[in-house]
């Protein structure tokens, strides 16, 4: 479906410049974040789904995805800091929201003020949340994060046996306990073993406290790796959590772009930046109104002694020549009629069988990197919000 057609047939709400007044149009299928989070929470019964949705729900927009989900049943929230926590909260006002981030100095009066839980992961952050407990008799409550072999956030184990003691007292406070997998991705990865037993450990220690280790792909690990609540990410935004395997999730976003002109390009002639991508035959180069600007990477420029990568132009895959520049991208187009490259047209960034992940591999990154970079000089189309 074209971003006229969406924009015409299956428009929910839009955000950003018109259509029309815009370099690319990014179409958002609500229905299949939906369908996608009812897959994960399927999957996982009985532990209860929550929903990962910081960075602007991975570029998807924290607002629309949070609503969706909020209505379709999701009681629990993670976001990255206290803003997005604080923009969940005005969706989804009787959810649970827990800040990965951690508690700032000097905010614990904020989460209070808005009911949300930090997610703390050193003795300072535990001291300092534990000083505002007293002094306000606050009862909202934290999750405790363990960490198991990332060695970002999270207590050490010693610290976590060490702290157990205090989950006698009536008022402790730990609301969950959690982990974060290491390479869960890698199904037969040795590290995802190593920290289930190493986090069941831990959690012999705190009986009745819910707990948590298991991200996108970490649901795909199987039952034992479930535990009390799953925290799907990437997932619900259509990236495969399982690489190497066919995707099992609905894809999410289209990406499609504006031809601003075409033109001629003679035999020995260069295009783009620096000058290192040399027609080798007499050429038709299509100029996208598209750029890294908008998250479009460089890394996809095609050289001289570099094939670039593909965008989709009438359906067919075309290579992207020269360096791509702020705002624009040249795609090479010679081989398609003139009559199927027309200035006004669009052409497929994602979509129509090139996805996140494809597009990520071009990149050489992930689907995360892909989906949180995108622009915000887009249309924004919202497709509905049934999962169907």
């Amino acid at each position: 479906m074209s971003a006229q057609q969406a924009a015409s047939e299956q428009t929910t709400f839009a955000f950003g410049p018109p259509a029309a007044e815009a370099g690319g149009v990014l179409t958002i299928d609500l229905g299949a974040i939906e369908a996608n989070w009812r897959k994960l929470r399927t999957m996982a019964i009985p532990t209860e789904c929550a929903a990962v949705v910081k960075a602007d729900a991975y570029g998807c927009g924290l607002e629309p995805v949070t609503a969706l989900l909020y209505h379709a049943g999701c009681t629990t929230f993670f976001v990255a800091d206290l803003a997005e926590g604080k923009r969940v909260r005005r969706i989804a006002p009787e959810a649970v929201v827990y800040i990965l981030g951690g508690l700032p100095p000097g905010t614990a009066p904020v989460f209070a003020e808005h009911v949300l839980r930090p997610v703390i992961g050193s003795s300072a952050e535990l001291a300092e949340w534990d000083s505002f407990v007293s002094a306000s008799n606050w009862r909202g409550g934290i999750a405790l994060h363990v960490d198991t072999g990332m060695n970002r956030l999270g207590v050490t184990i010693e610290e976590a046996t060490a702290l157990a003691p205090r989950i006698q007292s009536e008022n402790h406070g730990i609301m969950l306990l959690m982990s974060h997998f290491v390479a869960s991705e890698i199904h037969e990865h040795p590290r995802n073993n190593e920290q289930m037993l190493a986090f069941r450990d831990v959690r012999s220690l705190y009986r009745g406290v819910p707990a948590s280790i298991s991200n996108s792909s970490g649901i795909f690990l199987g039952s034992s790796a479930h535990l009390d609540l799953v925290r799907p990410g990437v997932a619900l935004y259509g990236v495969n959590p399982t690489p190497g395997k066919p995707n099992p999730m609905r894809p999410v976003v289209q990406l499609e772009a504006r031809i601003i002109l075409t033109r001629e390009v003679a035999f020995g002639d260069t295009v783009g930046y620096d000058a290192n991508w040399t027609a080798r035959r007499p050429s038709r180069i299509a100029i996208i109104a598209v750029g890294y600007a908008d998250g479009y990477f460089r890394m996809a420029s095609g050289t001289d002694n570099k094939p670039g990568g593909a965008i989709l132009v009438a359906g067919r895959r075309c290579p992207i020549v020269g360096r791509i520049s702020m705002d624009l991208i040249a795609v090479d187009v010679t081989d398609l009629p003139g009559s199927a490259v027309r200035r006004g047209d669009y052409v497929s960034l994602i979509g129509e069988g090139l996805d996140v992940d494809a597009l990520a591999e071009q990149f050489d990154t992930n689907g995360y990197e892909v989906l949180t970079s995108l622009g915000r000089r887009y249309a924004r189309i919202y497709r509905g919000s049934s999962a169907g």
